[in-house]
């Protein structure tokens, strides 16, 4: 019989075999995409595939282990480098520590040299001064020459202290006893009775000297007048040193 798309029951019978021959096709399609995908995946993954679908649908296994051999390794270099490091730094510090002590000691060395110099320099200066305030006080203040009595004790005492100086031996009292004996005193006393005042060379003066005598024992810085008491003292005791050891050992005419 004819198809006759009026009859409800035969619409209903056609819907039903189209719908059943897509499901059909629907399956086979599935079934098809199945055994290729399980082809895919049986596929080793060095047969070089070169379609986009392979590509896409290839996974890449990743682990979530640790690589504990290169983490050790690197570890191991950046303790290495940070130790040499610190031990570059190390050096590097003591060296800029001892130049720094060296630098301080000699610094320090420096300073007392200084100081030791303008201390000593200071106490030079001291000194100097100290020297030149001494000159100025002789210069203000001179030293007073010693002055004698311009009698007998004055005569006697400033003869002693020029035989002192001239080395010629005697002492006050005799000098003193001489004298008194000779002359009383007086230093213009002249003996004209005596052998010398016979050969015209009469005693003169405290000590009664003859001219010759005199000028051979004459004391130098002494005046050269025969006259003068002190001059006659010391030439005198000159005379009697060289003849009798000393003034003091004469008692009698000599």
């Amino acid at each position: 019989m004819p198809e006759n798309s009026n009859t409800p029951g035969h619409s209903r019978l056609t819907k039903l075999n189209k719908l059943t021959k897509q499901h059909k096709i629907a399956l086979a399609g599935v079934a098809t995409l199945g055994a290729a995908a399980l082809a895919f995946s049986a596929v080793p993954g060095d047969t070089g595939t070169t379609t986009s679908d392979a590509a896409t649908s290839t996974k890449v296994a990743y682990s979530s282990e640790p690589i504990k051999g290169v983490k050790a390794s690197v570890t191991d270099q950046l303790a290495g480098a940070s130790v040499k490091t610190e031990a570059i730094q190390a050096k590097a510090d003591a060296k800029a520590k001892a130049a720094k002590a060296k630098a301080d000691a000699a610094a320090k060395k420096k300073a007392a040299a200084e100081a030791a110099a303008k201390k000593k320099a200071e106490a030079a200066r001291k000194a100097k001064k100290a020297a030149s305030r001494s000159t100025e006080r002789v210069k203000i203040q001179p030293v007073a020459a010693t002055t004698y009595a311009n009698n007998l004790n004055g005569w006697i005492n400033h003869a002693l202290a020029i035989m002192k100086q001239k080395g010629i031996p005697g002492s006050y009292n005799g000098l003193y006893k001489n004298i008194m004996r000779e002359s009383s005193g007086n230093p213009g006393a002249v003996n004209g009775w005596d052998v010398n005042a016979v050969n015209g060379t009469p005693s003169i003066g405290l000590l009664q000297v003859i001219q010759p005598t005199f000028n051979a024992y004459h004391v130098s810085g002494t005046s050269s007048n025969i006259y003068d008491p002190v001059a006659n003292i010391t030439a005198a005791a000159n005379y009697a040193a060289d003849r009798y050891g000393s003034i003091d050992n004469v008692n009698s005419a000599y």
